[in-house]
């Protein structure tokens, strides 16, 4: 790895990104895969760009990320939160534009775990008074 790279780690869920940016051409690289060969939705590969996008900057850094946890559409969520996080670390003048976007804000919503005596979390067995 050369000296001029920036790292960050983004999180969704329990999806975990470590992103690295080096100054390049803009390929992206996930867990040793191209973004198309990742992510079987065209969504999840727009929503892992945005933040490069958002700055016009999609062309100007080559991405190294490696995902675990979570689902896909966690996994790239996760990836959007490291490279906007990179982005900052690298030139703090970016913050603000990221910041605007809610790029830079982590989604610490999670799944709210069962109960005992209950189907689900919130869900209850229905009544019954006879």
């Amino acid at each position: 790895m050369s000296e001029t790279s920036t790292y960050a780690t983004g999180k969704r869920k329990t999806a975990v990104a470590r992103v690295w940016l080096f100054p390049g051409s803009g390929s992206v690289t996930i867990n040793s895969k191209t973004p198309d060969e990742y992510f079987e939705r065209e969504t999840s590969r727009m929503v892992a760009r945005q933040s490069l996008e958002l700055l016009e900057l999609a062309d100007k850094y080559d991405v190294r990320v490696t995902v675990a946890g979570g689902g896909h559409s966690a996994q790239a969520e996760a990836m959007r939160n490291g490279i906007a996080k990179a982005l900052v670390a690298e030139n703090a003048e970016r913050r603000r534009a990221l910041k605007r976007a809610g790029h830079l804000t982590r989604d610490d919503r999670k799944k709210e775990r069962k109960k005992y005596g209950q189907p689900g979390a919130r869900k209850h067995f229905q009544y019954s008074k006879r």
